[in-house]
């Protein structure tokens, strides 16, 4: 039977041919097909009543933030449908796939940085009742390297260099490391996102907690798999081929029975 991906974008603006086209051949590599919806309506899809609709969800968007340069972002708490749909569509085993700007969505909501295993923070808050620092970037070219060969989404991939965006953000302990960088992530060198959404200027970071080499991490929640990838800012990563090739492996790798065992602890 041939797996079914939906592909979810929205709140953040991404080169959408890009992004089609990599979908596309991720698809097309393992004999898969793929809709695609935008948010907020595709939030509608993740509820429990739709678990098996899917084989596996792609998120590449940022639901519960409203974005707009040279104001202040503003978050947008979720709705108690909305909690209540993405708890038992996790509870259902949905396998899900977040990559790059994903790790920023619903920033009012913990437990959904409890879902992707971290946080990219556009302002200032807190987490789990602890002072949350903004979050920093910086564009730069850079090696991703491979922590976890014997991994399922590592198969077949070795060290790649991407030129697009490095986090400066939280990353919970708990994750399993996939993918690790030596690039310099001091908040010295990172850019406040929170100064340079408001005020269109690029300041270095002030003050933020141990930075995380990680780039791309597996972790479970209430029974579902979950893989992040952080890499995925604009087209040179989206056609890069060893990018296409961790993303299809991930896509495989939640939809299969062994990692539906893995994130129900069985």
């Amino acid at each position: 039977m041939t797996g079914r991906l939906l592909a979810i974008t929205g709140g953040h603006r991404i080169d959408e041919a890009a992004f089609a086209a990599m979908v596309d051949a991720v698809c097309e590599s393992i004999g898969w097909v793929w809709s695609h919806a935008t948010q907020p309506q595709a939030q509608r899809w993740l509820r429990p009543e739709h678990a098996g609709v899917w084989d596996a969800i792609l998120l590449h968007d940022l639901p519960g933030l409203e974005l707009r340069r040279g104001a202040v972002p503003t978050p947008i708490d979720p709705s108690t449908e909305e909690i209540d749909g993405v708890r038992g569509l996790l509870a259902a085993g949905q396998g899900i796939v977040a990559t790059h700007h994903a790790l920023a969505g619903w920033p009012s909501w913990d437990a959904w940085a409890d879902v992707l295993g971290g946080r990219f923070s556009y302002v200032p808050g807190v987490l789990h009742g602890r002072p949350m620092p903004a979050s920093g970037y910086r564009m730069d070219t850079y090696q991703v390297d491979v922590v976890a060969r014997d991994h399922p989404v590592c198969s077949g991939v070795g060290s790649f260099v991407v030129t697009d965006e490095l986090y400066l953000c939280h990353v919970a302990d708990d994750v399993v490391p996939l993918l690790r960088t030596d690039a310099e992530l001091a908040p010295a060198t990172m850019i406040d996102t929170f100064l340079e959404v408001r005020e269109g200027v690029q300041v270095a970071v002030a003050d933020h907690p141990e930075p995380s080499p990680l780039l791309g991490w597996a972790h479970r929640s209430s029974g579902s798999p979950l893989v992040y990838l952080l890499p995925g800012h604009g087209a040179s990563t989206m056609e890069a081929t060893p990018y296409r090739r961790l993303l299809a492996n991930a896509v495989s790798w939640v939809a299969s029975e062994p990692a539906r065992r893995w994130a129900s602890g069985k």
